[in-house]
């Protein structure tokens, strides 16, 4: 294959890691075609077999090794944004059920919003997010006063 489409090759699977939650399998794979059609670039590259072989090592050492590492980098700062959030105020949007689900508003952002109280709370109302479940904020009523 030429270098030129390895190239092309990796630079698309570089964007369909950034447009689709892959899970970075496709980040690894893309790494390892532009790494193959830089080889090609430099008249390293040989038949084409040891390309797909060179394309195919490479990949799979990259998810072995690395993957892990950099999925936990990204969801340690996921919960640091989790633990923000709790204790700040939301302005509902919506009238919501005691244990039901609407949404409310923080700091220009819409969010998926859970009474986690035992009264209906109101559309304007602002309340305490009390924890966070993905992407949805449990809110009860600030206390009285």
């Amino acid at each position: 294959m030429p270098w030129w489409a390895w190239l092309v090759l990796g630079f698309v699977l570089l964007a369909s890691e950034l447009a689709s939650p892959s899970g970075f399998y496709l980040l690894f794979a893309g790494i390892a075609a532009i790494i193959v059609g830089l080889l090609g670039l430099g008249e390293l590259s040989g038949p084409l077999w040891a390309q797909w072989l060179l394309f195919t090592l490479i990949s799979v050492l990259g998810v072995t090794l690395l993957r892990s590492r950099l999925a936990r980098g990204f969801n340690r700062a996921d919960a640091m944004v989790d633990d923000s959030l709790v204790g700040q105020i939301v302005t509902l949007t919506d009238r919501i059920e005691a244990g039901g689900v609407g949404q409310g508003e923080h700091r220009g952002s819409v969010w998926t919003v859970q009474n986690l109280g035992s009264q209906v709370l109101e559309a304007g109302a602002r309340c305490t997010v009390d924890e966070v479940n993905g992407v949805t904020l449990g809110v009860r009523a600030p206390p009285a006063g």
